[in-house]
């Protein structure tokens, strides 16, 4: 492959809901503009994008690929993405690198869950939209209900391009309003006939292309000058304000293919290598500093790595654009993040699977590399007189957890290794060693997702686990103020051990006052804050720690110690052993001797004073709270809210966005176990759901019950 500039370089995402057909399609592409001879299929398993084992025994995307050919003396960086929610990273990283989405959309079932949510984040992201409709060929196939789904989403600015003469099996022909001409294919596709637009067809042609015409205007104000001179554009002006109305997404061009039978994918390649943006013509990225990094090949060398493979007999492929300056073989450069040298060895443009060895890449374009020593998924190499960095991606929350472990227990350090290895690859694959919980937890966007990773670890790392259903790191407090006191005495001939400590606990919540007076247990006590220390506790919530003490029957170097057995404590707390948390503890009183008393003294007696103040304080259980939206289509909203129900969960609202319907609801943790799978079975695979955490509640007194039985039986089972 040649070297292309930055001002013939384009970078495409292929999105769609899984099924939509975006891997056909980019295998047609890839056919079309001869990188392969002959068109593999998601069927046969032998298609460029759907290389890794996992994708082949599945039947579809699991990682998004990077596809890139040249076509009309340009460079067409496109990257195919899975379609399934459960892998809706590689959609984010696909977007957060590319300049334009071409939205692949099936045909049959128009506007799905999927589509709508990866619509939601070029919105976010501002990113230009082109809709392609597949599947014009199948039996069930509606072009009218898709139009409608998407002017009635996105107006006047929907704008069709093309338009099917004949919809379902024997289609194999599409009127095109901006060439004003129609385009017919044999049965096996391919190079069409392009002819005149037939006489039947006309009007409604004629119709069409007027409006393209002034959707095209209305972008460019000398466009918008000639349109109302002369009442039309040419091709070339209709065009260019296409263009402009892309970067401003005031249009959202529409066209038909048939990817399965290559009809129509040359003439939507045309389009992209005529219309779509240029990489310099969308906004800058930003990096950390909050500069505006233009793909300048003339600036600084700097690389963003957004993604990394291992590969069998590769070994880890790393996958970077170019953000600005132009990068060699052989250059070193330095990794802003770690620190570290590397030297750029061997530079390839991708083609899935496929690598073409290349020279050089320049500002905006999109390749990679291998063999390198220090590098990880979002790190930025620069060259002299740069210190870039980047940090644009945000993935979304994980909703699906397990924790795991490997059937042999001597594999644990293994395992830990590839699950490093594997975060690497997918940055939605989370790991945590949980300390509280004592189990690693890994956690992902769902099911599949999970599954996925098991799969991977039993059959490339040959390395079988155990999934289980992780613990809720569940929270004690307090719903009352309580007292108590603890003398740790301890004598053993010589220097003995005497500490005494007097104190108060009491629920806290952020400004509370000081009270003077606590009347407990028929006593009055008198207090007097001397110091207040407040605690931002490592697992969220609060401790106060209030120094009453007067007279000295505690000497202030002694407080230190008492804190710390009280945290000692907070870190188990007396009913499940969680972490407790929003208390207030008032040390007020206390003895000391002048010879036997200590640190290790009044640690423990702070320590025990507070165990049994706690446990007579109304202690209870807190669980996580999350807030869940739920993403369903209109006919399965009962049976979701149903199911929600079942899972105590409290409905805060619902709301529409293009014909699904939102509910938004808060839910315990324990309840989103296995969510995911219930909502994948109610709706037959329709829906889908984000979830992030909310706050601590108070369980209900049944659930406190069962929690407290089973803590009381695990610590039997421990003894």
């Amino acid at each position: 492959m040649k070297i292309y500039q930055t001002t013939e370089i384009k970078n495409i995402a292929i999105l769609g809901s899984s099924g939509s057909g975006k891997t056909t399609l980019a295998e047609a592409m890839l056919f079309e503009s001869g990188v392969i001879k002959r068109r593999g299929s998601v069927g046969a398993g032998n298609t460029v994008s759907d290389y890794f084992p996992v994708e082949k025994d599945y039947g579809y995307s699991v990682f998004s690929s990077l596809i890139s050919v040249e076509w009309m003396n340009r460079k067409l960086n496109f990257i195919d993405c899975p379609g399934s929610d459960d892998f809706v990273g590689n959609v984010v990283t696909a977007l957060n690198v590319t300049d334009t989405a071409l939205m692949v959309i099936n045909a049959q079932y128009g506007m799905e869950v999927a589509t709508i949510n990866q619509l939601r984040l070029t919105q976010k992201l501002g990113k230009p939209v082109i809709f392609v409709v597949n599947q014009l060929d199948q039996e069930k196939a509606d072009y009218d209900n898709v139009i409608s789904q998407l002017q009635a989403d996105y107006g006047s600015k929907a704008v069709v391009v093309q338009y099917p003469v004949n919809v379902g099996p024997g289609f194999n022909a599409v009127v095109d309003v901006l060439t004003n001409k129609m385009y017919k294919w044999g049965p096996e596709g391919g190079v069409p006939d392009v002819l005149e637009i037939p006489e039947e067809e006309k009007e409604k042609a004629a119709d069409l292309h007027q409006k393209l015409v002034e959707a095209a205007a209305e972008n460019e104000e000398s466009l918008m000058e000639k349109f109302f001179e002369q009442g039309t554009l040419s091709e070339d002006e209709m065009r260019m304000g296409i263009r402009w109305g892309l970067v401003s997404r005031h249009i959202f061009p529409i066209f038909c293919v048939c990817a399965e039978r290559d009809m129509c994918v040359r003439r939507t390649m045309e389009f992209l290598g005529n219309v779509v943006p240029y990489v310099r013509d969308l906004p800058a990225p930003i990096n950390t500093e909050g500069e505006e990094i233009k793909p300048d090949s003339g600036a600084a060398t700097s690389l963003f790595f957004f993604k990394t493979t291992v590969e069998p007999h590769v070994g880890e492929v790393s996958y970077f654009k170019v953000m600005s300056g132009t990068v060699h073989e052989g250059d070193d450069l330095i990794n802003a993040d770690r620190g570290s040298k590397e030297r750029m060895g061997q530079l390839f443009s991708v083609a899935g699977q496929q690598r073409s060895k290349v020279e050089e890449f320049a500002a905006g374009d999109i390749g990679a590399t291998v063999k390198l020593k220090d590098v990880r998924t979002g790190n930025t190499l620069n060259g002299k007189g740069c210190d870039n960095k980047f940090d644009f991606i945000k993935y979304p929350n994980p909703k699906y957890r397990r924790a795991i472990k490997p059937e042999n227990e001597k594999d644990v350090e293994r395992l830990s290794e590839a699950l490093q290895r594997m975060h690497e690859e997918d940055p939605t694959w989370i790991v945590e060693n949980s300390k509280e919980l004592k189990q690693t937890i890994v956690s992902g966007q769902g099911e599949f997702h999970l599954k996925t990773l098991k799969w991977r670890l039993a059959n490339n790392d040959k390395l079988p686990i155990i999934f289980s259903e992780p613990k809720i790191p569940y929270r004690e407090t307090i719903t009352k103020a309580a007292r108590a006191d603890y003398r740790h005495k301890k004598q053993s001939g010589g220097a003995g051990q005497f500490g005494e400590v007097h104190l108060i606990v009491e629920p806290y919540f952020e400004g509370m006052p000081v009270p003077d007076t606590y009347k407990i247990g028929g006593q009055e006590i008198k207090v007097q804050a001397r110091d207040v220390q407040t605690y931002d506790l490592d697992w969220g919530g609060k401790l106060v720690f209030v120094n009453s003490i007067v007279g000295g029957s505690i000497d202030a170097r002694f407080l230190p110690a008492i804190l710390k057995g009280i945290m000692s404590r907070l870190e188990q707390g007396p009913l499940t052993g969680s972490y407790a948390r929003d208390v207030r503890v008032i040390v007020y009183d206390g003895k000391m001797h002048p010879v036997d008393s200590n640190e290790i003294s009044f640690m423990l007696a702070g320590r025990n004073a507070f165990s049994e103040a706690f446990r007579n304080a109304g202690p209870k259980i807190l669980e996580p709270i999350y807030e869940v939206s739920v993403f369903v289509p209109s006919d399965k909203m009962g049976d979701v809210m149903s199911d929600l129900q079942t899972r105590r969960a409290m409905i805060m609202g619902m709301e529409s966005d293009r014909g699904i319907e939102i509910l938004n609801a808060k839910v315990p943790l324990k309840e989103m176990a296995n969510y995911s799978v219930a909502l994948s079975s109610l709706t037959g695979g329709r829906a889908s759901f984000i979830m992030k955490f909310a706050s601590y509640e108070l369980v209900p007194s049944d659930v406190q019950d069962k929690l407290l039985k089973e803590y009381e039986n695990s610590q039997k089972d421990e003894d």
